[in-house]
C-alpha cells in the first residue's frame, strides 16, 4: 500500500482508512502529473516542504516546544493527512480550537499532546477525557465535568487557563483567571498544565502593544508560579520577540510557509498549491463581454480559457478582474466575475497555443513565476490566512513528495 512505511505509520493510515478520510493510491508511486490528468482541479500538498519547514523553525526559535497549530482543516491543507506526517517530522505538541478537531486527529493516529484552544461546554468533558485531549478551561462549571469524567475514567486530567490580556476575544479577565486557576487546583483528577494567552497585533508594523499584553500575563505568571507551561506567541510573535517564547509556541501559517506580514524568517518552503486544468478556450471579439454581468470586454481579438474553480471551492469573487493565473509559466490575467464553479482568464498573451488539459496554477509555482497567498490576499483585499483556509473539500488534495504522489484525500461532496 502506497506511503505505508511500517509500524506507526501503517496504524496511521488505517485509521484515515476506516474514517473514510483517504484513498490511497495503488500500485508504485505516481507522478502529480499522472495522477491530475483527468482532474479538473486539485490542491498539492508537499510532505517534503512541510518537514523541511518543521526543521526550519525549530532552528530558528532554538529550545522551546513547536505546537503545531492544524485548525481549519490544517488551514486547508487537510489536518487528517498532514497532521500525522507534522508528527513524524517532530512537531512537540498540536493546537485545534474546537474539540471535534481534536477526535478526529486521535483517530487517525497523532498521539502527541492536542490543546484545545477554543470553548468547550461541559457535555464535551467526558469524550475530551477519554480522546486525552487538553481542554482550555474557562468555567468552574467545565472544570467540574472534566474532574468527574477523569474520575469516571481513573486519569488525570490536564487543562490550562487563558489570561484575556487585551484581545478581548477568548479567555478571562487577570484577577477572574487566577480565581479559576486556583478553584481548579482543588479539583480531584485535574491537573492545570498551562497557562496562555494570545498576542492582538503580531504581525502588525507596530506590534508595541504585545508588551502591554505581556506585563498582564507577567503578573498572572507571579500568582500562578505552580503551573509549569506557558504560551503565548503565535507564528509572527515567535519569531519576532523571543521573549514570549516561553514553554511553547503555537504555529500555524509558518508550518505552511507563508511567513506573517512583518515578519522576518527563516527560509521556508510553500506547502500548498493550487491548480486546475483548462476546461475550454473561446475566441472574444473586440467589445464582447465574457462572465456574469459581462464586466470583461476586451480592445482586441482575444482567447480566454474557462478554468473550472470558483467561489465555492474558495477562489473569492472579489478576484474577478482582479487577479491572476500561470499559465505555461506566464501571468494571465482574470476575465470577468468569478462563478460559483468556474471563470474565465485572458490567454491571449500566453506563449503557445492553449487548449484544453493545460494546467493552470492558481497558488504556486510555474517555471520561473509563482503566484503565493499573500499575493493573492493583497489583491482580494484578505489575509493570507485567509485564502488558504477558505478552500473548500470539494478540491481533492493530493500529497507530494518530490512530485511523487502517496496520498489521496478525495473531494468532499
Amino acid at each position: 500500500m502506497l506511503g505505508s512505511r511500517g509500524g506507526a505509520g501503517q496504524s496511521r493510515l488505517a485509521a484515515r482508512e476506516r474514517t473514510g478520510q483517504l484513498v490511497q493510491t495503488q500500485g508504485t508511486q505516481r507522478a502529480l502529473g499522472e495522477v491530475t490528468r483527468n482532474l479538473n482541479s486539485w490542491i498539492e500538498v508537499d510532505f517534503g516542504a512541510a518537514q523541511a519547514n518543521v526543521r526550519a523553525l525549530k532552528g530558528a526559535l532554538g529550545p522551546v516546544e513547536l505546537i503545531a497549530v492544524v485548525k481549519a482543516n490544517a488551514y486547508g491543507a487537510g489536518a487528517a493527512v498532514l497532521a500525522p506526517e507534522l508528527e513524524g517530522a517532530g512537531v512537540d505538541r498540536f493546537a485545534v480550537v474546537w474539540p471535534h478537531e481534536g477526535y478526529m486527529l486521535r483517530q487517525v493516529g497523532v498521539t502527541r499532546p492536542i490543546l484545545v484552544l477554543g470553548h468547550a461546554f461541559p457535555a464535551d468533558a467526558t469524550q475530551a477525557v477519554r480522546a486525552g485531549l487538553t481542554l482550555t478551561c474557562h468555567s468552574r462549571e467545565l472544570g467540574d465535568a472534566v474532574s468527574e469524567a477523569a474520575g469516571m475514567a481513573g486519569v488525570t486530567a490536564k487543562v490550562h487557563v487563558k489570561v484575556d490580556t487585551g484581545l478581548h476575544r477568548f479567555g478571562l479577565e487577570l484577577d477572574t483567571a487566577v480565581a479559576l486557576a486556583e478553584y481548579l487546583r482543588g479539583l480531584p483528577h485535574v491537573e492545570v498544565e498551562g497557562l496562555t494567552t494570545h498576542m492582538a497585533n503580531a504581525d502588525e508594523a507596530d506590534d508595541s502593544f504585545a508588551e502591554t499584553q505581556h506585563k498582564v500575563f507577567r503578573e498572572a505568571a507571579a500568582r500562578l508560579p505552580w503551573i509549569p507551561y506557558r504560551h503565548t506567541a503565535n507564528s509572527a510573535t515567535a519569531l519576532r520577540r523571543g521573549e514570549l517564547h516561553y514553554s511553547g509556541v503555537r504555529v500555524g501559517l509558518a508550518i505552511h510557509g507563508i511567513l506573517p506580514p512583518n515578519t522576518p524568517g527563516p527560509v521556508l518552503k510553500p506547502v500548498l498549491a493550487l491548480r486546475a486544468r483548462v476546461a475550454r478556450v473561446t475566441e472574444v471579439a473586440p467589445g464582447e463581454g465574457v462572465s456574469y454581468g459581462l464586466t470583461w470586454r476586451p480592445s482586441r481579438p482575444s482567447r480566454v480559457a474557462l478554468i473550472p474553480v470558483g467561489y465555492a471551492d474558495g477562489w473569492r469573487r472579489n478576484l474577478g478582474n482582479e487577479g491572476d493565473v500561470l499559465v505555461r509559466g506566464a501571468r494571465c490575467p482574470m476575465a470577468g466575475r468569478v462563478c460559483m464553479d468556474q471563470f474565465l482568464v485572458d490567454v491571449t498573451d500566453a506563449p503557445g497555443d492553449v487548449g484544453e488539459g493545460e494546467v493552470a496554477t492558481l497558488l504556486g509555482s510555474d517555471g520561473a513565476e509563482a503566484i503565493t497567498a499573500a499575493d493573492v490576499a493583497e489583491r482580494a483585499g484578505t489575509i493570507a490566512w485567509d485564502v488558504i483556509a477558505s478552500l473548500q473539500g470539494r478540491l481533492p488534495r493530493l500529497y507530494h513528495r518530490a512530485g511523487e504522489v502517496e496520498q489521496i484525500a478525495p473531494p468532499l461532496w
